[in-house]
Formats: C-alpha cells, sequence, structure tokens
C-alpha cells in the first residue's frame, strides 16, 4: 500500500464546547476560545473512498482534539477513532489518514499543533443525518447532537461560513449543540442543552500514504 494515492469524499460534522458562533473559526485561529480549553470533536463519514484496491465506502473516522485557550499555539492532545468495521487493509489506510501519516489536512495539524497524541483507537462509529440535525456517537469515546441554524429565507438552508481554512473545506454549515461528551484519550466533559457551536459540510480529501 506503501505509495498509493488515495481520495476519501463525504460528509464532515463537529461540535465544540466554545459557545456558538466559535470565535477561532472566524480569528484563524488567534483569538481565543470561550473557555481555558477548547475541545472540539470532528467524524468524517466517507461516502465514496479508495486508496489502491481498498474500497473505503460507508466507513467513518473521527478526531478528538483539545486545545488551550488559543487554538493556533499549538500543544494539542490528539486521538482518533476509525471505524471497526473497517477490515485490516482498510484499518490500515484510514488510521494514517486520520493520524496525520499519510498527507492531507491532518498531516498539517500533526505536524505544526499537536504537542501529545494519543493513538488510534477502533470503534463503532454511529452517524445519523436528518435534514439539518447531525448525531453521532462512538460508544465510550464521545457523542454529540448538532442541528443547523437555518436561513431566515425559509429555504431550508443552514446560515454558511464562507473562505475559511478549516481542515474540513471553505465552507461550513453553522450550527449549535443540543449536547456534548468526551470520555476518552485522558479527556472528560459533559454538556447538555447550552447552545454550544457546531458545523457539518461535505468534504473532499486526497493524499499519499508513506
Amino acid at each position: 500500500m506503501a505509495g498509493d494515492a488515495w481520495a476519501i469524499g463525504g460528509q464532515y460534522m463537529e461540535s465544540c464546547n466554545c459557545d456558538y458562533l466559535c470565535p477561532c473559526i472566524i480569528t484563524n485561529p488567534q483569538g481565543p476560545a470561550t473557555h481555558e480549553n477548547c475541545y472540539d470533536l470532528m467524524v468524517y463519514r466517507v461516502d465514496a473512498g479508495r486508496c489502491g484496491d481498498a474500497i473505503l465506502d460507508g466507513l467513518s473516522f473521527a478526531l478528538v482534539i483539545r486545545t488551550g485557550r488559543i487554538m493556533a499555539d499549538g500543544d494539542w492532545i490528539f486521538g482518533c477513532v476509525v471505524d471497526e468495521r473497517a477490515d485490516e487493509v482498510q484499518r490500515g489506510v484510514l488510521a494514517a489518514i486520520a493520524s496525520g501519516e499519510a498527507g492531507g489536512p491532518t498531516s498539517i495539524i500533526r505536524e505544526n499543533l499537536v504537542a501529545d497524541f494519543r493513538g488510534v483507537e477502533f470503534k463503532p462509529i454511529e452517524v445519523t443525518i436528518d435534514g439539518l440535525r447531525r448525531v453521532t456517537a462512538v460508544s465510550g469515546v464521545f457523542a454529540f447532537d448538532v442541528e443547523g441554524v437555518p436561513s431566515r429565507l425559509g429555504n431550508g438552508e443552514p446560515y454558511f461560513l464562507d473562505n475559511t481554512s478549516h481542515p474540513a473545506g471553505q465552507r461550513l454549515a453553522l450550527a449549535t449543540a443540543n449536547g456534548m461528551r468526551v470520555e476518552e484519550f485522558g479527556l472528560n466533559l459533559d454538556l447538555k442543552g447550552v447552545g454550544n457551536n457546531g458545523h457539518f459540510a461535505p468534504f473532499s480529501w486526497q493524499g499519499i500514504l508513506p
């Protein structure tokens, strides 16, 4: 598999513990987070993906992050989860992509911002997409439930933030969270009904396995 090109695309969803709207995303991210630490959970559902002969369709992976008050200062804690339904080859590919070892956006995170990488776990990842709502859970690791903030145009679309430098892409839907919990990788947080921040968007990544 070494040297094989990979490409994946699908749906991303996220929640962090910042108050809506998260100041990090609109300060590149130089501004202070709402709280002393930013807890950030991202899930990527691969709807179409391939690396060599390995088909990655229908699998998911997740990023678990804790940063200090200023995200751009680095010193991040970073852990990953890969869908346990993946076979041995698929696990290897997705673990390399999620952890930043295979190029792509996560490699920039890993190389420039992470001080404490806490590894990759293989767990079932549940993802539900229903209109503007995104619900995801990884048993014993984390869960969150976010809902897009609907536009006043009444067209069924959320508000969007455009031209961002987010790893998922340049255009993100704005969302608020009904709940968010993390309990793995040495982290612990449980928020319910406080309306903290969320995002979702299509994503498309590519790279080459080392």
